[in-house]
């Protein structure tokens, strides 16, 4: 069953009394090992700072050499496309940053890999910095002072997790308090319709003192790295797939009270679920344990997302 796959299974963190999941819960894992860098980073940060309680670092040096800036990198301080992202400038700040990077950067580090989690966080935060400079030089008047911050990587995950998990249903907190409910993809969108506003429009209230741009970098990135590294979709469109069509099964349209139809020899009759699961999820399920979810092809992604909306509504 899809539920009994390691990879496919949700994780539970009630396992058990307080006292065991202080120590088990959250297990260890490189998306809260992320996370305590950029806390230790801002706790040195602050302690450098001319008033280290207010947690609102001002170290002049460490943000000379170490947070983004046009002029910095105009001097050959490349290193701080890196550097910047685990800078932060308040408690709030790293705060949001350190709960999105822990909450979507889970699933997907357990859906793809640790690898794959980094690469995504590292390289949205870089283009994302790009994207902040660019912005820089066309209009300095708006986005010529320094930038820190996590949250083009953060953003990045956000987008990679919309890619993968598009119907997902996220409820979030709106002013902390407000519950909102919406799907992964529209959650996506709306960061994305914010982000361009704020640049469009970086004198009203969208604008702020908000690195817009590089939410926009970040989320870019994070789309291109699942839609071309992970799907292997490139400009020319994904890889035929290469099973003879004789052999497919028939997949309905939407609205179609069929899910799947038997290979030739049973001909319309439908499958259970269970002749579903073995015939059809199963063999895809071992591919992508033995090869990576990369591995999959557009039809068999089409086959999962179908099975496991199914057995959802089970």
């Amino acid at each position: 069953m899809l539920e009994d796959r390691d990879y496919m299974r949700q994780p539970s963190y009630d396992d058990g009394g307080a006292f065991a999941r202080l120590f088990r819960w959250p297990r260890w894992s490189w998306t809260l090992a992320l996370v305590l860098v950029n806390v230790a980073v801002f706790i040195i940060e602050c302690a450098f700072s001319s008033q280290p309680l207010q947690l609102k670092p001002d170290n002049e040096f460490i943000f000379r050499y170490f947070a983004l800036s046009q002029d910095g990198v105009s001097h050959g301080y490349v290193w701080q496309l890196l550097t910047y992202q685990f800078m932060h400038a308040s408690f709030w700040h790293i705060l949001f940053n350190c709960w999105a990077i822990f909450v979507f950067g889970r699933a997907i580090e357990e859906m793809l890999s640790p690898r794959h989690f980094l690469l995504i966080t590292l390289t949205s935060g870089v283009v994302g910095g790009l994207f902040q400079l660019l912005a820089a030089f066309l209009w300095p008047q708006h986005f010529g002072g320094s930038v820190v911050g996590a949250s083009a990587g953060a953003f990045g995950l956000v987008a990679a997790f919309a890619m993968l998990f598009p119907e997902r249903e996220l409820t979030l907190l709106l002013f902390l308090f407000i519950p909102v409910h919406l799907r992964a993809k529209n959650l996506l969108i709306i960061s994305a319709v914010l982000a361009l506003g704020g640049i469009l429009f970086s004198d009203s209230i969208l604008g702020g003192n908000v690195a817009h741009a590089a939410h926009l970098g970040g989320m870019l990135a994070g789309v291109l790295y699942i839609w071309v590294i992970i799907q292997g979709h490139w400009l020319k469109g994904a890889a035929a797939d290469p099973a003879p069509p004789e052999t497919r099964p028939e997949v309905p349209v939407a609205g179609s009270t069929t899910f799947w139809r038997a290979k030739p020899g049973k001909a319309g009759a439908d499958l259970s679920t269970e002749e579903l699961l073995k015939s059809h999820v199963d063999p895809i399920l071992d591919k992508i344990s033995a090869h990576g979810l990369q591995s999959l092809s557009a039809r068999e992604r089409e086959i999962l997302e179908k099975a496991s909306a199914k057995m959802t509504k089970r």
